[in-house]
């Protein structure tokens, strides 16, 4: 097949490509320059989109042996990841801008743009795997329970997913680094990126203020007591615990925690912990990733973050929304953030949030 690997500058892309090369596969490698000055996001390890990131992959490409470019998505980046991102804060919701840049970006753009150049797919180093089923290709977890990205690759549709190809699946990771020293690839050892690629501090609430402003405002309580004044509500999320800026402790000294954002009154809800027990979800912009749930309740397991552990759950798709009812109260659940529903290791599809219930 004629292939476009995806190069990051990190290990794992370039390992892949390694492997569709050596698979017999012809492949070139792109790097994508997700910023007109990368100066502003992250600089050194830290990072995913650097000029650093770009001159790795460059030498990675050199040594595997492939043509190497440098595609520019900044504007499809800003427009589809970073404007997303500071409207959904806005609007008292927690974004995962990783899930929207493998949505609009990394799965959507560069397909695209790989389709229309007369190339089969797209390969990167993400750690999952897909199988060919009689319903069409389907996306799992990875053998690498530690490294598994299946649930930020659950808002690929099937014809996404048809187009992916993921050829680290079934590796663990430290098993990648050692393949790459044997491969002669000087990323063996890079530290993985981290955090958001965009925001240079690390540090969102300060990133989302100089933007969006510091509109200070209210903190109260269930009752509807004002006890402190916040900065900004676009810059809590629900569960949060430190820096919330409370001026009237609790009687008994108990700590507060963010329960709800309401932006319309620029308004934070705090209140004690087991406040906070979420039983049900339910998300909007369903998206399957293999063949869509028949009507009625299936049992299945929910997971709400990227890291976070899948919950057992019974769950069935309304013709509007995604909901899963779950078997233990769950703790600390925003709106905004991507439910992705599996059956077993299979990824069923996801949603994002819209709605909870305790």
């Amino acid at each position: 097949m004629k292939l476009i690997a995806a190069m990051s500058g990190g290990v794992d892309s370039a390992v892949a490509a390694a492997r569709a090369v050596e698979d017999g596969h012809d492949v070139i490698g792109v790097h994508l320059a997700l910023s007109a000055n990368p100066q502003k996001y992250r600089s050194g390890a830290r990072g995913c989109c650097t000029i650093e990131d770009s001159h790795d992959a460059r030498r990675a490409a050199d040594v595997i042996g492939i043509p190497f470019y440098i595609w520019d998505m900044a504007d499809e980046f800003h427009a589809g990841v970073v404007e997303n991102f500071m409207s959904e804060y806005k609007a008292g919701r927690t974004p995962n801008p990783c899930l929207r840049c493998n949505e609009k970006i990394k799965f959507a753009a560069v397909l695209d743009r790989a389709k229309a150049m007369g190339f089969d797919g797209v390969i990167t180093g993400h750690y999952a795997r897909t199988r060919e089923t009689d319903a069409g290709k389907t996306l799992h977890r990875a053998v690498d329970p530690l490294k598994d990205q299946s649930y930020v690759l659950a808002v690929l549709n099937r014809d996404q997913i048809s187009g992916a190809l993921f050829p680290l699946g079934d590796t663990e990771k430290v098993d990648i680094r050692l393949e790459a020293e044997r491969r002669g690839l000087a990323v063996a050892q890079k530290p993985d990126s981290h955090d958001i690629c965009f925001v240079p501090s690390g540090d969102n609430a300060g990133w989302l203020r100089e933007r969006l402003g510091s509109e200070s405002g209210p903190i109260v309580d269930q009752d509807g007591t004002q006890i402190g004044e916040h900065k900004g509500a676009y810059t809590y999320t629900i569960g949060q615990r430190k820096g919330l800026g409370i001026t009237v402790p609790t009687a008994d000294g108990s700590p507060r925690f963010v329960l709800k954002i309401e932006p319309v009154t620029n308004t934070v809800v705090v209140g004690a912990r087991e406040e906070l027990a979420v039983s049900s979800m339910k998300g909007e912009r369903a998206i399957w990733c293999g063949p869509e749930i028949a009507a009625g309740d299936h049992r299945g397991f929910v997971q709400v973050r990227a890291h976070g552990q899948a919950l057992p759950c019974t769950y069935r798709f309304d013709g509007t929304n995604l909901v899963a009812d779950l078997d233990t109260p769950l703790l600390g659940l925003a709106t905004g953030q991507a439910m992705v529903i599996y059956d077993g290791d299979r990824v069923v599809g996801s949603a994002t949030i819209c709605e909870t219930a305790s």
